[in-house]
């Protein structure tokens, strides 16, 4: 709370907000947990997945209650739940719950701490660069108005459209958005406040916990879990280069405030996992997992799109393995496989509309882009494909240093038989290989593998401890090796690393030339590691699969700091997205748009003159979503760059945020209503489109304008007004 405080959240929306989890999500999530899975659970673990099967119904219930016009309905649920587990007797004793598993100390201590983390993580990542007031506000990342407006959507329509598009199909997975509604319907907050600061802390957190939880099923032990989680959180390629996020190296988190549907995503598939981990297990069989694993599927429908085909291709492979092994049909996961498919046909089909959004297949596409960075050429050059192909080795190399420990799980062949391991890699390989043979504007080919990763990295630390586990090492012997794979992946970074991008005339082989070091130091260690005990091999490739693996996680936190302590720390970043600057943030948009909200109603239409990111419009970006989110009303024209209509006019060759608007007569019509004002050509507006009011930003209006004889200005305040277009004439 003090560090919410701190940045700008009142006591009263914590209180609220606060309420609301615990009371309409969490404790009645939590209820239908214990009646529906069973099983024994620590009541962390029973708080998540009451949390997430909270989050969940609440969607599911407030599609259905804004569709009849009554959002508040979405209440409905919790008092009903209560209700029902308050008259039934045989419900009765689930509101204290069965016995639980005794934990460990020192794994509620390190939940703490996780926790702990992700608020001063939250705080000085994010936070500190999103204001909640204006001018700060405006020059935020340029994602943060787009997720705005389509809360501002979804609390007012169902269905949805793009707000910034009038008409415009919201082929989207927005049912993060539909949360944010709900809450902003319960608890009274601003949605601003809801995306700024609340909402994503409580889905992180569960994560953490659901993936330690995944983690501790499937490989039997709490320091797994606990490394599970660290892994899930902090897990990345060591980069050798001269620089920190570059290229192939800038992984997508599995959670971020930036992306709510990449964290409700991950969040959602979570549970889907832990039940299929319990499903595919004969003893684990109940109806009410059946009904769970329903309920989450259809809600990881609309959440994020990459996950679903990703579990298909994962409950794909079990059916092929069990097929073969047991030479019977292996129902379970066909079953599953079976709902997994009818939600990935209803999101195709009804949630998306078959729209592409710009994802197409394009092998190599990241990687292509990835070489235009590290050369210093830029992302639109082409590489050859020899080129293309090392940059890919290097992709792939990060993959194995990080997931090494898979190896592990050869010394006992039967384990990878396991169905949650066939599971978890068929997810992992599919990711991979979605994220290398897809191509996308902006690269968001990178969700397949971001959601794929802490499911591989599960079964990494479970064939490490396997390995482990049977050649006995020691705990210091362990140390020793983990310990020498980071100093070797350091040394190299300093001995060897290139500042990327190359300069003019570089050589492209130095690239690649301190990767080619790590893997020979690498071969010469496992060699020699292997001869030393080659009476017992065992524990020669378990040292040795310690000591790769730790130029991952370990080694890959040490390389963020080690440029900062002995490089200049010039050029070792990868720029962000460049922000706007401040003579470009108009004064009072914020005080404008919020005039408009109070005075205007839902389903009113709304003209603006502003098309293009502020301070970003020659040539025009047109990424501008500020009038949609702070009015939350929908626009007749403002920025097009994410709809499907321009997707389906962007090619290869072409820059997608820079297109042009794709229906000329609207666009024309719109600027002609402020370029030359007149009543004929306000009122065309309103009579052909149905706008009534007019969001102008005057910088963009000329000396002297007569928009005021052709409307009625009701706000003016510093650059923005705001005017009303008369009723129809007569």
């Amino acid at each position: 709370m003090t560090v919410l405080g701190f940045f700008g959240v009142s006591v009263r929306d914590m209180v609220c907000f606060g309420a609301y989890i615990v009371l309409g999500l969490t404790f009645p999530g939590l209820l239908l947990i214990r009646a529906l899975y069973g099983g024994r659970r620590t009541l962390p673990e029973e708080v998540a997945l009451g949390l997430v099967l909270g989050y969940a119904i609440e969607v599911l219930t407030y599609i259905a209650a804004r569709a009849a016009g009554m959002p508040l309905l979405v209440i409905a649920w919790p008092v009903v739940t209560y209700a029902v587990f308050a008259a039934v007797p045989s419900l009765r004793r689930h509101w204290k719950g069965g016995p639980r598993p005794a934990a460990p100390v020192w794994w509620s201590w390190s939940l703490a701490l996780i926790t702990a983390y992700l608020v001063a993580w939250s705080a000085a990542r994010f936070f500190k660069l999103h204001a909640l007031t204006w001018p700060a506000l405006g020059s935020v990342s340029l994602d943060m108005p787009f997720h705005l407006a389509l809360i501002g959507e979804l609390k007012h329509h169902m269905p949805p459209t793009v707000p910034m598009v009038a008409g415009e199909s919201l082929f989207y997975h927005w049912f993060v958005y539909a949360h944010f509604a709900a809450a902003s319907w319960t608890t009274g907050v601003e949605p601003l406040v809801l995306l700024f600061r609340l909402v994503m802390l409580p889905m992180m957190i569960a994560f953490a916990v659901l993936i330690g939880m995944i983690g501790r099923r499937v490989v039997g032990s709490w320091a797994a879990a606990l490394l599970v989680t660290v892994g899930a959180l902090f897990l990345e390629a060591p980069n050798l280069h001269l620089g920190i996020e570059v290229g192939v190296f800038t992984w997508r988190p599995t959670q971020t405030w930036q992306s709510p549907t990449q964290t409700f995503g991950a969040l959602l598939f979570a549970p889907v996992v832990l039940l299929l981990v319990d499903l595919l297990d004969r003893k684990r069989r109940t109806l009410g997992r059946w009904l769970l694993l329903v309920v989450f599927l259809v809600a990881l429908m609309g959440a994020k799109a990459t996950y679903l085909p990703l579990l298909a291709a994962g409950l794909t492979a079990i059916a092929v393995v069990e097929a073969v092994r047991r030479r019977r049909m292996p129902w379970p996961a066909l079953v599953s496989l079976g709902i997994t498919v009818a939600c990935f046909a209803c999101a195709q089909f009804v949630l998306f509309g078959q729209a592409r959004l710009g994802m197409a297949p394009e092998p190599l596409a990241m990687m292509r882009s990835a070489w235009g960075e590290l050369t210093g050429l830029g992302e639109d050059a082409q590489p050859s494909l020899a080129s293309a192909l090392a940059v890919t080795l290097l992709y792939l190399l990060g993959w194995i240093i990080g997931w090494c420990g898979i190896c592990g799980l050869l010394s006992r062949p039967k384990l990878l038989m396991r169905p949650a391991v066939v599971l978890m890699l068929g997810v992992g390989a599919a990711g991979i290989g979605a994220t290398l043979l897809f191509g996308h504007p902006h690269h968001a080919e990178r969700y397949f593998s971001a959601g794929a990763y802490p499911y591989l990295g599960i079964v990494a630390v479970y064939g490490l401890f396997v390995i482990l586990r049977r050649s006995r090492v020691s705990v210091r012997t362990t140390a020793y090796a983990v310990g020498a794979g980071v100093v070797a992946t350091c040394l190299t970074h300093l001995v060897f690393g290139v500042r990327v991008p190359l300069s003019p005339g570089e050589d492209e082989i130095s690239l690649y030339r301190p990767y080619i070091v790590l893997v020979v130091l690498a071969l010469l260690a496992t060699g020699m590691l292997l001869v030393v005990n080659r009476r017992r091999l065992v524990v020669g490739a378990a040292l040795a699969i310690s000591m790769i693996s730790a130029a991952g996680l370990p080694a890959a936190f040490a390389l963020r700091v080690l440029p900062a302590v002995v490089h200049s720390p010039a050029g070792d970043g990868a720029a962000p997205d460049p922000p706007v600057a401040a003579t470009g943030t108009p004064r009072d948009a914020l005080a404008a748009g919020r005039w408009l909200r109070a005075h205007s109603d839902p389903d009113d239409l709304v003209a603006t003159n502003t098309h293009c990111r502020w301070g970003f419009e020659n040539p025009c970006d047109t990424r501008e979503f500020w009038g949609a989110a702070l009015t939350e009303r929908r626009m007749l024209v403002e920025g097009w760059a994410f709809t499907p209509t321009n997707y389906r006019y962007w090619h290869r060759g072409l820059t997608v945020e820079n297109l042009p608007f794709w229906d000329q007569e609207r666009i024309r019509l719109n600027d002609e209503a402020f370029r030359s004002p007149s009543a004929a050509s306000v009122q065309r507006l309103r009579a052909r489109y149905g706008v009534r009011w007019l969001l102008v930003d005057e910088r963009y209006m000329s000396p002297g304008h007569r928009l005021g004889d052709a409307a009625d200005i009701r706000f003016h305040s510093g650059d923005y007004a705001v005017y009303q277009v008369p009723g129809d004439p007569t």
